[in-house]
């Protein structure tokens, strides 16, 4: 993937389509196959889980939203770590959503990129970042969350309609895979853009890369 584009957005997601048999097995029972990696991530994204009517926390940890907002507004700093973190975890779930979106047969990694290339430019705060509007970027993003709904709608009839596809012919229709990329694509920009507080480029309204 080239990200030597000046005009290129900020945050540029690719997911590798898998010009091979598919694994049928591991196709059939994702949902089932899923599980223990769900598990792993959401325990580092901070999870809860309610017993008798109280919540419990599993873990620390989840996307870091609020410090970064804070160190943005009142001093113009974004931490390099806290960065790191955040684009980490974003890369981590996105492969757990490509493996439930059934577009590799390969079980999602911690830590390897593997068929997913997830990138976010590392912001210099001063030039690139309006210091006020972190505070108004949730809002901002409204027509963007309106959209991505019905887009996941439609995602999630790909994904059925591909199911059925990779169990007769053991491939993903080609298709099918760019749509659900691009959904995918679009709302990892609208995330970085709103809840990452990477950028101040508002996101395009595009599933084209």
């Amino acid at each position: 993937m080239s990200t030597d584009n000046a005009s290129a957005y900020p945050v540029r997601l690719a997911v590798d389509y898998p010009d091979r048999p598919l694994d049928r097995l591991s196709t059939l029972l994702r949902l089932l196959w899923v599980i223990p990696i769900g598990i792993v991530l959401a325990a580092v994204s901070g999870a809860t889980v309610a017993f008798g009517g109280t919540a419990t926390l599993v873990a620390a940890g989840g996307l870091l939203f609020l410090a970064p907002l804070l160190m943005i507004v009142f001093r113009q700093k974004y931490p390099r770590w806290w960065f790191d973190w955040n684009l980490g975890l974003t890369r981590f779930s996105t492969r757990v959503a490509t493996y439930v979106a059934l577009m590799d047969d390969r079980y999602p990694s911690t830590d390897d990129e593997q068929s997913v290339h997830l990138d976010i430019d590392y912001p210099d705060v001063p030039r690139d970042l309006n210091r006020l509007l972190p505070l108004v970027k949730w809002l901002l993003a409204i027509p963007h969350i309106v959209v991505l709904f019905f887009l996941g709608l439609g995602a999630i009839g790909a994904v059925i309609i591909a199911w059925f596809a990779i169990l007769f012919t053991g491939r993903y229709p080609r298709g099918l895979f760019d749509y659900v990329e691009g959904v995918l694509r679009w709302g990892t920009r609208v995330s970085g853009y709103a809840f990452l507080l990477a950028t101040d480029r508002y996101p395009p309204f595009s599933l084209k890369p």
